[in-house]
C-alpha cells in the first residue's frame, strides 16, 4: 500500500494513442476512488497524496483540460477540440463533451492497478455513465471520497492556493507553502494563482458546485459509497483521516 509509482499520464492529459512512461501494476484488491467536495477543500492535494500512498492513478479532468489548451489543435482528439470551443467562449462544457473524453480515455479507468478521480463525475448524467461504463467490464468503485468544509474556510483556501505550471502540483501559501517562495518543490516550476481561484471566480463556482454537484452525494449515498471526511486541518491530518476510514472499509 506504500508503494509508490511514478506515472507522467501521458494516456491520461493526452488521450490514445499516447502511453505514460510507467503503468500501476495489476493489484487484486486495487483502490479505485472517486473524490467529491466543494472548489476549494483539497482534493487535489489528497488526490496526489493518496496516490503516493495507494500507488494509483490520479486522473484528473481539469488537468486534461489545461493540458489540451497547451496543444496544437492538430494535436487534440475530436472531444478535446469541441471542449476547448466551450471553453474558449467562456460556456460549461456539456455532459456529452466531458463524457465523450473521459470514454476516450477509457482504458485509464478499466486496465490500471487503480485510480483516483478527481473532478469528474460532476453531474448525475456524467455519475451514470461512469457507472454503466465500469458495470460492462464488471469492476465497481471501492468508495466516493467526499470532503467536507465551510464556506469561509474553503474561501480563505482559494485564495492562498497556487498551482504549478508544469506538473500541476497544489501548494497553499498559508497551508502547505513551498520551500522556495513561488517555486515547485517536485519540478521547479512556477507557482501560480489559477484566475477561477480569484475571490471574484469563488462565488460563481461554489454556485455552480452546488447546483450541479451536490446531488451526487446523494447517488453515492444511495449506492453505499459515500465515505464523508471532514476536511479541517493539515493535508496530512485529512490524509490520515481519509486512510483510516479506508482501512474501517477495507476490514469490512
Amino acid at each position: 500500500m506504500n508503494e509508490t509509482i511514478k506515472n507522467d499520464r501521458a494516456a491520461w492529459l493526452q488521450g490514445p494513442p499516447a502511453e505514460c512512461s510507467a503503468v500501476p501494476p495489476e493489484r487484486k484488491n486495487p483502490w479505485r476512488l472517486v473524490l467529491l467536495g466543494a472548489p476549494g477543500v483539497g482534493k487535489g492535494t489528497q488526490a496526489e497524496l493518496l496516490t503516493e500512498r495507494l500507488g494509483a492513478c490520479h486522473l484528473s479532468t481539469g488537468d486534461v483540460f489545461r493540458a489540451a489548451g497547451k496543444r496544437r489543435d492538430c494535436d487534440q482528439s475530436p472531444a478535446m477540440k469541441a471542449a476547448m470551443e466551450y471553453m474558449r467562449r467562456g460556456d460549461l462544457v456539456p455532459d456529452s463533451t466531458v463524457w465523450e473524453m473521459v470514454r476516450e480515455r477509457s482504458h485509464c479507468i478499466l486496465h490500471c492497478g487503480g485510480f483516483i478521480l478527481d473532478g469528474f463525475p460532476r453531474t448525475l448524467g456524467q455519475a451514470e455513465s461512469l457507472k454503466e461504463l465500469m458495470e460492462k467490464d464488471k469492476i465497481a468503485l471501492s468508495a466516493v471520497v467526499n470532503y467536507e468544509l465551510p464556506v469561509d474556510e474553503i474561501v480563505q483556501r482559494l485564495s492562498g492556493r497556487r498551482t504549478c505550471e508544469k506538473c500541476k502540483s497544489v501548494f497553499n501559501v498559508k497551508e502547505r507553502p513551498p520551500k522556495v517562495e513561488a517555486v515547485c518543490d517536485h519540478c521547479g516550476g512556477r507557482l501560480l494563482q489559477r484566475e477561477d481561484d480569484r475571490p471574484e471566480s469563488v462565488a460563481v463556482r461554489l454556485e455552480a458546485y452546488e447546483r450541479s454537484t451536490a446531488p451526487l452525494i446523494k447517488f453515492y449515498k444511495n449506492l453505499g459509497l459515500l465515505m464523508p471526511i471532514v476536511a479541517q486541518g493539515s493535508p496530512d491530518e485529512i490524509l490520515v483521516r481519509t486512510m483510516d476510514k479506508m482501512d474501517q472499509l477495507e476490514n469490512l
